[in-house]
């Protein structure tokens, strides 16, 4: 992701965007945190949670997020990112939380990424499926826009919830709520792009968008993101067929915005819901990274320069670190634990969150719980460079 190739393919992208008339557009991204993403990469994702956050595989909303990401950024002004999650614990269908505290929108597709690596190990999957908060959401980030166009991407392993007791013809309660999101939303500047991840069945999902009323100008588009990315084509002419197939109907409703004056228009109206704060288990996540950076610093031996000091959390506009276990003996760490002393050297508790036991060795010899050593470039004790994380079975 966000290699040499997948760049190329993105500007090939823009260029035929431009041709067509687009000028300008902001990005908006929900996720969908629904329980089902456990078992519908069964197939396309190699039996894996489509939410599996691992060194060198990027899981399908991943590489969803890359590439619209990369391909709108060169039409986005302010390069400012609204992201939300939905269907998970503290939303189910009736509403979206933000992936930043405060509400704060992420800076560029990099931290979008960033920030979506950082949360979905925390996030409780549950549901049921509903776009309509999603959407109801980005209503409310283009009113606060002033009326400036958007292009919300929703990413979801399903369709819309159905129960099999609903009869045939009949929309259930959140198809209903979702088709009369969609219906509102045709009165701002915003498109909306479904991208389908997982194993589906999308059949239903494609009739959906067929079957939605008349709107003020069709801004429903669906992809199936699994068919385009399983063909046989290189992987770069894979990701720009990808975007092409996402973003083809943008111009043309980007211009029905412009000739219906949608642009700089704002409605004086937001949508009832407020995006909630991130889950808790998440704020305790971001907490504890918080603590990991301050006992790093305050570790520090004094004869390094603290501005020069590397970040132990890596690049935050880059990808994370990879990691591994058991990438070397268990002795080795052992022969090179400190003798006595030092912060983190004494007790069973993990020195960065003190909330979880000691469970993981660096190669120096200290040790951290198996979350916080995820998220560290540098041992937080002696500032060595993580080369090897090894798990300790008590």
């Amino acid at each position: 992701m966000g290699n040499g190739s997948s760049s190329h393919g993105a500007r090939n992208v823009q260029e035929k965007l431009r041709e067509v008339g687009l000028e300008s557009s902001n990005l908006i991204v929900a996720v969908d945190f629904t329980k089902s993403n456990e078992w519908t990469g069964k197939q396309s994702f190699g039996g894996r949670s489509l939410h599996a956050i691992a060194p060198g595989v990027a899981n399908p909303y991943e590489q969803a997020i890359d590439i619209i990401g990369q391909t709108l950024s060169a039409f986005d002004e302010d390069n400012l990112i609204p992201c939300y999650g939905f269907g998970d614990v503290t939303t189910h269908d009736s509403g979206v939380f933000a992936f930043n505290e405060g509400q704060r929108p992420c800076n560029g597709f990099e931290e979008a990424l960033q920030r979506y690596r950082a949360i979905a190990p925390h996030v409780q999957l549950s549901g049921p499926t509903s776009f309509a908060p999603a959407i109801e959401a980005a209503v409310r980030a283009v009113e606060e826009s002033g009326g400036q166009y958007h292009v919300l991407l929703i990413i979801a392993d399903g369709q819309v919830t159905r129960s099999v007791d609903t009869p045939p013809g009949v929309f259930s309660k959140q198809e209903q709520d979702t088709v009369d999101a969609i219906v509102a939303a045709s009165n701002y500047a915003l498109s909306i792009v479904m991208v389908g991840v997982g194993d589906g069945p999308w059949d239903m999902m494609e009739e959906f968008d067929d079957a939605l009323p008349q709107r003020n100008f069709d801004n429903f588009q669906f992809v199936n993101f699994t068919r385009v990315m399983a063909s046989s084509r290189a992987p770069e002419q894979r990701a720009a067929l990808f975007a092409l197939s996402a973003l083809m109907e943008v111009p043309l409703q980007y211009r029905a915005c412009t000739e219906m004056g949608l642009l700089g228009r704002t409605m004086g109206r937001m949508p009832p819901s407020v995006p909630k704060e991130p889950p808790p288990r998440v704020r305790a996540a971001d907490a504890a990274a918080a603590r990991a950076a301050s006992l790093a610093a305050a570790t520090m031996p004094p004869h390094l320069n603290p501005d020069s000091a590397p970040n132990p959390f890596g690049d935050p506009l880059g990808t994370p670190s990879a990691y591994t276990y058991g990438a070397g003996s268990t002795a080795a760490a052992a022969d090179a634990a400190p003798a006595s002393g030092g912060a983190g050297a004494g007790g069973s508790e993990c020195p960065v969150c003190l909330l979880y036991p000691k469970n993981t060795a660096f190669q120096c010899g200290h040790q951290t719980c198996e979350e916080c050593s995820r998220q560290m470039s540098n041992c937080p004790i002696c500032r060595a460079p993580v080369t090897m994380r090894i798990k300790l079975y008590s």
